[in-house]
């Protein structure tokens, strides 16, 4: 139901992810970022509560590939979860039991990795790093570049209906967190959300910094 990439800009530091699905708010449950950490994909019959799992493993000093067999290895039906994991240091690993749902893949690159399931075929995923690898500009770019071709490769096998975009940079909270939790174009819309956002970040982050030197707010009222 579902196909994703995570990744780590080897230049900023910064952790993200995108992800796109038939289901309702598919970010709001398998979308999960932390700075300086990593980035955790957890999906395919979701179980929200490994991605948080997975990032104290890394933050409490195991790659991506120990932290993951330390959350996978005995635990209550994890046949059904497709879990991808990056580091701080580049390294993925990728669990996918042999419950997940349809046609699924997986995919590693060079500071990515990317996967699926219920897909239309077997390729998104690789087609997915490919993008992600020639693209340029922000960590945000890439990372819709590497979701608009896992969509034009086919996707799922269905229709989607939610995405959503995730970013980590230096404080505790995203730099970017865009979500589409319903709509018939979602991957356009969340395009278009991170479109209007992008000019913006900067800005939300001073504000939080330090308001005393932040730009105007832009809407009524302000002056």
């Amino acid at each position: 139901m579902t196909f994703s990439l995570i990744a780590r800009c080897a230049r900023t530091g910064q952790f993200g992810m995108v992800i796109s699905s038939s289901s309702p708010a598919v970010a709001a449950r398998c979308a999960h970022v932390r700075a300086g950490v990593g980035a955790v994909a957890s999906q395919n019959v979701t179980d929200p509560a490994l991605g948080p799992m997975l990032l104290d493993a890394l933050e409490a000093g195991q790659d991506a590939a120990a932290a993951l067999v330390r959350i996978t290895a005995g635990r209550a039906h994890i046949g059904y979860r497709q879990l991808l994991v990056i580091d701080r240091a580049g390294q993925m690993a990728i669990h996918s039991g042999p419950e997940v749902l349809g046609i699924w893949g997986q995919a590693e690159g060079v500071d990515c990795a990317a996967g699926g399931n219920l897909l239309a075929n077997d390729r998104v995923p690789a087609v997915m790093v490919g993008a992600f690898e020639v693209a340029s500009g922000h960590l945000g770019d890439r990372l819709m570049a590497a979701l608009d071709a896992g969509l034009a490769a086919g996707g799922e096998a269905g229709p989607v209906h939610s995405a959503g975009l995730k970013i980590a940079d230096r404080l505790s909270w995203p730099l970017a967190d865009l979500r589409i939790d319903w709509s018939d174009h979602p991957i356009a819309d969340l395009r278009a959300a991170w479109q209007v956002y992008r000019p913006q970040m900067a800005a939300y982050v001073q504000r939080a910094e330090d308001p005393t030197q932040a730009p105007s707010y832009g809407v009524p009222g302000d002056e």
